[in-house]
């Protein structure tokens, strides 16, 4: 397979994550070190970077670009090694996390605003943040600063990592439903994001915090931060929620998406939808950044008929408890104003999800464990970090 392709043509190479359509399956490879291509870019040498649970869609084989192969990831942690000569924002060597999307404000036409970073050609073809450099479009846009002294560095840079994606889109899903302080909150899904939503509600001051999920280990995760583990195994999610709140919980947030599954474990993509609806209480808030997606199988997503695209919504319960449903992907650099200064003083360790730190030669059997629930959260650490 010609991996040359994936970047511009250098005679560097670097080694990356790429994903070649076999579901299950993902290689390191040499890949051409990325280039500036427009004075607006920047290049960043990855300190750390993320697996995130995005990323097991396309490991699966349900989520991406048609056409393979494509370099993987979108959460990074690095410094500034080159730039383009309209950035005047930055300089070479500064610390920098990567926005997950990058976003262009100056152009306005909507197909055209943002791109994911490791989703293929089909959705921007900007390379993977699990490589040794990312070139970054639009780099005052879409890297956020973090600061260059710090007295533990491997563990406050997986905190700020977070800023990439997770701890944002976390935030955010409590936005999306409306949060407020003093509230009750049900979150679906312990994954990375699931988590730091429900660390997210309580950091923010919500009355009372449910997760719901089946993978014990995530679950203790969740009692050790002060929230309610509800295991949809063992009970009803909704029946033992409203057994302690009669009246339902104020907003309910979706941190799955389409690959959510039932008691059986079998795939079930509008579950949590129903659940939400029926567990929130009337005039409440429901939020949804886990993923849904009209795709249909292709060389690149060759399991993606499996995915539904049409789902059971239960309209009516909607309607008379007068709801209010409103889902969305975050861009990170919207919430890094809130986010650093509580990273930056301590009060926020979102790092407490992190279950390894890997090489990048290790990442294959990291995904592997990760599709398996053996970890929380996995992160690739490069030799200079």
């Amino acid at each position: 397979m010609n991996y040359t392709s994936l970047l511009p043509t250098t005679t560097a190479l670097m080694r990356g994550v790429v994903w070649t359509g076999t579901p299950f399956n993902v290689s390191v490879v040499d890949l051409p070190v990325p280039l500036l291509q427009s004075a607006t870019d920047a290049i960043v040498r990855v300190s750390v970077a993320g697996i995130c649970g995005t990323d097991l869609h396309t490991y699966r084989g349900h989520y991406g670009s048609a056409t393979v192969p494509w370099a993987m990831g979108h959460e990074a942690l690095g410094f500034i090694t080159d730039l383009g000569d309209a950035v005047s924002n930055f300089r070479i060597g500064d610390r920098v996390v990567i926005s997950d999307t990058v976003h262009n404000v100056q152009v306005v036409t909507e197909s055209s605003t943002s791109s994911p970073f490791g989703m293929g050609p089909d959705r921007g073809n900007l390379g993977g943040c699990q490589s040794e450099y990312v070139r970054v479009p639009f780099a005052e846009q879409n890297l956020i600063p973090i600061p260059s002294n710090t007295s533990s560095p491997s563990d406050s840079d997986i905190d700020y990592l977070f800023l990439s994606d997770i701890f944002a889109t976390g935030w955010g899903a409590l936005d999306l439903a409306g949060f407020e302080p003093g509230d009750t909150v049900a979150v679906f899904g312990a994954g990375p994001v699931g988590l730091l939503s429900a660390y997210s509600a309580v950091l923010r001051g919500a009355s009372k915090v449910y997760v719901v999920d089946y993978v014990p280990e995530r679950l203790e995760l969740a009692r050790s931060i002060g929230v309610v583990p509800v295991n949809f195994l063992i009970s009803d999610p909704v029946e033992h929620i409203l057994a302690q709140e009669p009246n339902g919980v104020i907003r309910s947030v979706d941190c799955v998406g389409f690959e959510a599954v039932n008691k059986t474990l079998q795939m079930e993509s509008d579950i949590i939808i129903r659940q939400m609806v029926n567990v929130t209480a009337r005039n409440g808030g429901i939020g949804g950044v886990g993923i849904y997606a009209d795709v249909h199988n292709s060389t690149g997503v060759p399991r993606g008929s499996s995915v539904m695209n049409d789902i059971s919504f239960p309209v009516g319960t909607f309607f008379s408890k007068s709801l209010q449903y409103k889902v969305s992907a975050i861009y990170p650099p919207d919430y890094a104003t809130t986010l650093l200064p509580l990273i930056n003083s301590g009060l926020a360790k979102p790092r407490f999800v992190v279950s390894s730190l890997v090489s990048i030669e290790d990442a294959p059997q990291a995904y592997a464990r990760f599709n398996e629930h053996q970890e929380t959260k996995v992160v690739i650490r490069f030799e200079w970090s």
